[in-house]
């Protein structure tokens, strides 16, 4: 051992407490998507394996423990954008990500709670839209330009289809959970270029905000 290696017991020290740390935001994550945000830190402990006070170390409540869960979807969000900017067939890209973003947000109970009905959800759903909505702009350009899509899609509408599907995977979660599959077929074949035309415009992206935030507000006065 050289004098700048740490001992060997504190070597294997720090190797468990990261095998622990992975276990922790592993079983957060899957309650999380399974419960949403309701699960306790002790649920957590349960499910990884570990001591509660492991937990509790590494996480002072249960609020470190959701930013942290979201802040690792965001990061996968944004390695997503990347990926489906760098496809050189855009149809092929915007579905992939959106499809992605359903996975991540649509069928994850804790995202979409956390989205509509925490202060952290705020945070999330901001650097959610700066992750993708550059990435939707540029993939529907190209796609306009290739005739793969119709010309009155909007970026916005990346949004609401993950809403949509949302609402679909919610209401049928207990007998068919992976039906949203089938929806945003649907929504997705209805992006493609067609002869009629849409009977008002999209939303812009204010008003998305704007919706979201009455939406959270409602769901707060419910929970109070």
């Amino acid at each position: 051992m050289t004098e700048c290696e740490p001992p060997i017991e504190t070597r294997r020290m720090r190797a468990d407490a990261m095998r622990n740390q992975a276990r922790i935001l592993a079983a957060a994550e899957r309650l999380f998507a399974e419960r949403g945000v309701d699960v306790t830190l002790d649920d957590v402990a349960h499910a990884a394996g570990v001591g509660v006070g492991t937990v509790y170390r590494r996480f002072a409540n249960k609020s470190e423990l959701v930013a942290e869960i979201l802040d690792r979807y965001v990061t996968q969000l944004e390695a997503n954008a990347v990926e489906a900017v760098r496809d050189p067939d855009p149809w092929s890209g915007l579905t992939k990500l959106l499809e992605r973003s359903c996975e991540h947000v649509a069928g994850n109970r804790g995202v979409a709670i956390a989205m509509t009905e925490l202060a952290d959800g705020t945070t999330f759903f901001d650097r959610f839209e700066a992750a993708v909505s550059p990435a939707v702009e540029d993939l529907l350009h190209r796609a306009r330009v290739n005739g793969e899509v119709r010309a009155d899609v909007a970026p916005s509408d990346f949004f609401a289809v993950i809403s949509m599907v949302h609402a679909v995977a919610a209401f049928a979660d207990s007998v068919r959970p992976e039906i949203s599959h089938r929806y945003l077929a649907l929504l997705l074949d209805g992006m493609r270029p067609a002869e009629t035309r849409l009977p008002s415009p999209a939303l812009t992206m204010d008003e998305v905000r704007a919706a979201r935030a009455a939406l959270v507000a409602i769901r707060r006065r419910v929970r109070q």
